[in-house]
């Protein structure tokens, strides 16, 4: 998926998307020439990955 989808699957803007791939913090991406990409399943392991039963738990 481009990052304008991902943006939208996860109601976030193209911005934040950019910040959490240049800080590390958002899904892993893949680099086509000067395209990034998202995969579904690497987008849903980040999801996965960041699953709280609290707001308090780290």
């Amino acid at each position: 998926m481009t990052q304008r989808d991902l943006a939208a699957y996860l109601c976030k803007s193209t911005a934040w998307c950019e910040r959490a791939r240049w800080a590390g913090d958002g899904p892993r991406f893949v680099k086509l020439g000067r395209h990034v990409r998202y995969r579904a399943e690497d987008v849903m392991a980040w999801i996965d990955a960041n699953s709280r039963t609290s707001t308090t738990e780290e």
